[in-house]
């Protein structure tokens, strides 16, 4: 029976004990008395200091105050008596007995001086209260949401109507909306209703989607720009990042540094009286809104909210975005957002042929959400939060029913919203639309679909460099029409001057949709170009063979067998294991050559055999991403991503001749840093054991392009440095135009300004590796020191352009290297 007891205690302990650590009031309560004579007095005021909460003492002098919204202070305020303030604790019950002093008769001095901007006693409020509106206040909660996302043509003219392009499919003008300062037509809308749950001790948050509809067109580029699009604003930040920007919230705890408020009204709310404040940015092209909020009496809470970026921002291709929120208070002092619109403006300026004169095309994004059926401090049990992924689909039966939506939809479609759904439906039945649709994939994806497979990619079927001459190659794999679970690739690709025949072939399939688990194998013989940095330009690419520093000549033929497995044990953490086997034959000025250690004799080796077995790890806290049939596209995570790269030589398979160890760690992170702009981290150390030729040691990424490689140092040449340890950093910061936007003549251009500092030590045993293999000229190791480098640059030249000046801060007496260069690189953001 005790342990029965016991138990059931505990439980509810553990239940109540969130309420009571992390949604607990300021309760302050006592009685009022004469100091004279102890009698108690009745009807006293009793509030606390700078805020409108207060209550009067009943019948036997009693109070009490108990609140989210409390100061530092309670006042105390009688007539013929003296005005009396106390300190409390906030957050906790106390009990304050408090005896007032009859006051003196004398009349006191009346001062009067200037008053400050009204808004601003009403702003300091709404600032010191943050932190107890914002609802990750609260123990936990819960609420069923609606989202609606809805894409739209916008500027539809007459003229774009007649276009012959679009005849075949005239019947969709139809639909236009002319209601809107631009018509527009709509071309995309999903809906979603989901249960949405948060806990704050240990912080857990779960969203479960109980049903999904999605009509118009699918497709991973448009899904990513949508999610990049659609955020949840939440006003109490202090910087809102919208479109990759930051944003100044207009409640921000320095917002008087970056906007105009006016107390313009005061009136009825719905059940609260509320104050109306407009805002408008100081500066012009400063990442701000301009608009209106109106601010609860008491609570100092945001009531509701209209708000739009500022003309004249420096932002590309956004005409105009408005976001507009409802907030109430649920229960007593508990106010939570209940309705949240957003409309974003999109433009793409297109040349009519006409002097001087350009017309706009443009697009609407729509998102509207509701919430409801709100419940407040009653958290789950633990287990119901157990599990990493904070999205769940689970969707109920019915929800492919019309019937359903009906019935659980915050807030019915209109006619026009209802239509848009066959209008789709029936356009993808269109041969013409299609062509249209397959257009437009192949310039973003650089492939062209056409029955079971994909051609391309496009940029690769033309290339040159001086090994292989003109290199000329086709390539193909599946499509989602020939399988979503299976998919092959392959390639052959031929050049003119080594009359090589170069080849790929394989292909990867889901082992199981559960955790992401998907088993691949190739074969592969073509020229790659090793130390060569993942997110530089491809070699076989047309724009890397024609703007190049230094020729294309340390090529390597490699002929790879490779088997990988990747399974992701839950969003955010995935493995991948990979065995491989490889043959490596110098091409172009590379050579394997090695020395015998007796008799000295040089000797020609034609090619190096090897056979590896990798495991790599990765953890990204809370990554998000989009997905196509195989590949997905990260939208990041706000957490730092890490990875573990393991590797191991494996002597005994086949011809392989090396046993060796490899470790690599990464660190990547991207921080928001306000008005200051972001910036991007990105640190790199690893360790090899063994003895190795010179294609197996770490070859640090150079770049002999005129093309800025993020990831790659943009002075060093290829196979200038090797180490088999080393340690590298890279900082790049982008400042937004913090200061450009200061200087009036450069204001209109909208350049915004970048710096890049790169640096990496390593170390290197170069006389035991050399009795593997000889090192060949310009070849050297980090013993000198680190390699630095350091850039500053402008971007959003035309809006599509960057340029840096890149500085070599050390090694300068290297052949074939410049102390300064210059870097091009196309950057498309917002």
């Amino acid at each position: 029976m005790t342990a029965r007891l016991l138990r059931t205690l505990g439980l509810l302990l553990a239940v109540v004990a969130p309420l009571l650590l992390h949604a607990q009031t300021t309760r302050v309560e006592g009685t009022v008395s004469d100091a004279a004579t102890g009698e108690t007095l009745p009807f006293v005021n009793v509030g606390f200091v700078d805020s409108r909460i207060s209550t009067n003492t009943d019948l036997d002098g009693h109070y009490v105050l108990d609140t989210y919204y409390a100061t530092d202070s309670i006042r105390v305020s009688c007539v013929g008596y003296k005005g009396l303030t106390v300190k409390v604790q906030r957050d906790k019950a106390q009990v304050i007995d408090l005896k007032l002093q009859p006051a003196d008769a004398e009349l006191g001095e009346l001062v009067v001086k200037p008053s400050e901007n009204s808004a601003f006693a009403i702003l300091r409020r709404v600032i010191a209260n943050k932190p107890v509106n914002n609802r990750e206040k609260l123990a936990a909660y819960e609420y069923e949401a609606y989202n609606k996302i809805e894409f739209d043509i916008n500027d539809i003219t007459e003229e774009f109507k007649q276009k012959k392009l679009f005849k075949p499919i005239a019947f969709v003008f139809d639909n236009v909306d002319s209601s809107d300062a631009k018509p527009y037509l709509p071309i995309f809308m999903t809906e979603s209703l989901s249960d949405v749950y948060y806990r704050q001790s240990p912080r857990k948050r779960r969203e479960v989607i109980k049903a999904n509809k999605v009509s118009g067109i699918e497709n991973e580029s448009v899904t990513q720009f949508m999610g990049d699009m659609y955020q949840n604003v939440n006003i109490y930040d202090n910087f809102l990042v919208i479109f990759g920007k930051n944003f100044i919230s207009p409640i921000a705890d320095g917002g008087k540094g970056y906007y105009d408020y006016y107390l313009v009204d005061s009136a009825w709310i719905g059940h609260n009286w509320c104050y109306k404040l407009t805002f408008a940015p100081k500066r012009v092209q400063e990442l701000a809104f301009t608009g209106e909020m109106w601010i609860n009496d008491t609570t100092y809470a945001v009531r509701r909210i209209e708000a739009g970026i500022a003309q004249g921002a420096n932002l590309n291709f956004v005409q105009g975005f408005w976001v507009k929120q409802e907030y109430e208070e649920v229960r007593k002092e508990v106010w939570m957002l209940t309705k949240d619109n957003l409309v974003v403006d999109l433009n793409v300026v297109r040349d009519t042929g006409a002097k001087n004169k350009n017309t706009v095309q443009g697009f609407y994004g729509r998102r509207t959400a509701t919430y409801r059926d709100f419940i407040i401090n009653e958290p789950k049990l633990d287990a119901f939060y157990e599990g990493p992924d904070e999205v769940v689909v689970a969707e109920e039966p019915a929800s492919d029913q019309e019937s359903f939506w009906e019935e659980n939809r915050h807030v019915p479609l209109t006619e026009k919203e209802r239509n848009i759904y066959h209008m789709v439906d029936t356009m993808k039945t269109i041969p013409r639309f299609r062509t249209y649709v397959d257009v437009i994939s192949t310039v973003i994806t650089g492939y062209y679909s056409k029955g079971d497979l994909d051609y391309g990619p496009y940029f690769t079927t033309y290339s040159f460099n001086p090994v292989e001459g003109h290199r000329f190659r086709v390539g193909a794999r599946t499509s989602s029409q020939f399988s979503r679970r299976l998919e092959f690739e392959g390639y052959v690709a031929y050049g003119t001057k080594d009359t090589e025949l170069k080849y790929m072939i394989g292909g990867q399939g889901f082992v199981s949709n559960r955790n992401r688990q998907i088993l691949g194998a190739y074969y592969k013989r073509d020229i790659e170009q090793l130390g060569q940095s993942t997110s530089a330009f491809r070699q076989d690419n047309i724009l890397s063979s024609a703007f190049r520093s230094n020729p294309n000549n340390k090529l390597t033929m490699v002929e790879e067998y490779k088997v990988n497995y990747e399974r992701e044990w839950f969003t955010g953490l995935s493995n991948t294991a990979m065995v491989r086997y490889r043959t490596l034959l110098p091409r172009g000025t590379l050579a394997y050559i090695r020395q015998d250690p007796t008799t000295g004799e040089y000797s020609v080796v034609d090619a190096i055999r090897t056979a590896e077995l990798g495991l790599n790890t990765r953890f990204a806290y809370h990554e998000k991403f989009v997905s196509g049939d195989f590949r997905r596209v990260s939208l990041g995570t706000k957490w730092p991503a890490l990875e573990l790269h393991l590797a191991f030589g494996l002597p005994n398979m086949g011809n392989s001749e090396y046993a060796y160890q490899k470790v690599v760690g990464h660190v990547y992170q991207r921080l928001q840093l306000g008005a200051a702009g972001w910036m991007r981290l990105n640190a790199e150390a690893g360790k090899l054991w063994g003895t190795l030729p010179y294609p197996l040691l770490i070859i640090h990424s150079g770049n002999e392009t005129f093309y800025s490689d993020d990831a790659a140092f943009n002075t060093m040449n290829f196979f200038e440095f090797l180490s088999d340890r080393y340690a590298q950093l890279f900082i790049e910061h982008h400042f937004e135009g913090l200061f450009l936007n200061r200087i009036p003549l450069m204001r209109r251009l909208k350049w915004r300004e970048v710096f890049v500092a790169k640096g990496v030590v390593g170390s290197l045993d170069r006389e035991r590796h050399e009795q593997e293999m000889l090192f060949l000229p310009n070849m050297y190791d980090l013993d000198g020191g680190p390699y630095l480098e350091c850039s500053a640059g402008i971007e959003n030249i035309f809006k599509i352009l960057r340029v840096d000046g890149i500085w070599r801060l050390r090694y300068n007496d290297h052949p074939n290297t410049s102390p300064f260069v210059l870097r091009l690189k196309l950057f498309l953001n917002f």
